[in-house]
């Protein structure tokens, strides 16, 4: 059974969903909804409980000044409002894209709360040798937006979202449907006050290292195409770990949940 809930967060009120009973699982997601974990969630909840939820300014998370722009500290703080709205002092965090740049902060400036952390292919472009390129490309992918509208601005995000020179995996699959109302308010969001504070994002890595946290970085098998495959290497070889690999590529939870599951079960036991 999933039950929905909202909490008063810093100039917003967020949306999350509770499934399951044992212990805390978070599902971090940005920009994606809580809707995109549900698949996973499911899964999970026969083991543990399974928190999802709107970041803010996303769906259901409502918030007081729309133009207000998301950081990863803020939605940082999101999590930890939830926490604290479920009495729980800890929580297992696996953080998705933008999610896994939340989870980051969240360990920074809130140590003793995660367990374990799963980062999951943080967009960290400020990491690679050439993140002055990268950050003009998403720059460029901003201004499309403001000047020619959000599907010529997902254009131009797919194109930098890849490694130079990849070409983009064949799909047998059907032409994606047209996005919903929200969808579309969704990703409006994204471009103007998300997506280029989350690539921006600088991790502490002093801080992480010295966290009571386990951080896991964790790579798409099939991600070798994208530049979130750089961004994670660069990370786990900053922190001195070893990638894990996770089934799909970047949004694996959502194309292949049951292997995704089992996968994320697997590095939570490992502990």
């Amino acid at each position: 059974m999933t039950t929905i809930h909202t909490v008063d967060g810093s100039g917003v009120r967020l949306r999350y969903e509770v499934r399951g009973s044992g212990p805390l699982v978070m599902l971090v997601a940005s920009p994606m909804d809580a809707e995109a974990f549900a698949p996973v969630a499911d899964l999970l909840a026969d083991e543990y409980t399974v928190v999802t939820h709107d970041p803010r300014g996303i769906s259901g998370s409502v918030l007081d000044d729309p133009e207000q722009d998301s950081t990863p500290e803020l939605r940082a703080e999101d999590v930890v409002a939830i926490m604290d709205a479920l009495h729980a002092e800890t929580a297992d965090v696996f953080g998705s894209s933008g999610g896994a740049v939340t989870g980051l902060a969240l360990v920074t400036g809130w140590p003793g709360r995660v367990r374990t952390l799963v980062a999951h292919e943080p967009p960290l472009l400020e990491l690679l040798p050439d993140a002055a390129v990268r950050r003009a490309g998403v720059d460029d992918v901003v201004t499309t937006f403001h000047r020619h509208g959000l599907e010529a601005a997902w254009m131009a995000f797919m194109e930098i979202a890849t490694v130079d020179g990849a070409d983009m995996p064949d799909s047998d699959g059907p032409p994606p449907e047209e996005p919903s109302p929200q969808e579309i308010v969704n990703g409006g969001r994204f471009f103007a006050h998300e997506l280029s504070h989350t690539t921006r994002y600088v991790p502490d890595l002093s801080a992480l290292r010295s966290a009571p946290t386990r951080v896991v970085v964790g790579i798409g098998a099939e991600s070798g195409h994208l530049q979130t495959h750089r961004t994670s290497t660069a990370l786990a070889e900053l922190l001195g770990v070893t990638p894990v690999e996770f089934s799909g590529e970047h949004i694996g939870f959502l194309e292949r949940p049951k292997e995704f599951a089992n996968d994320l079960r697997g590095v939570l036991a490992d502990h």
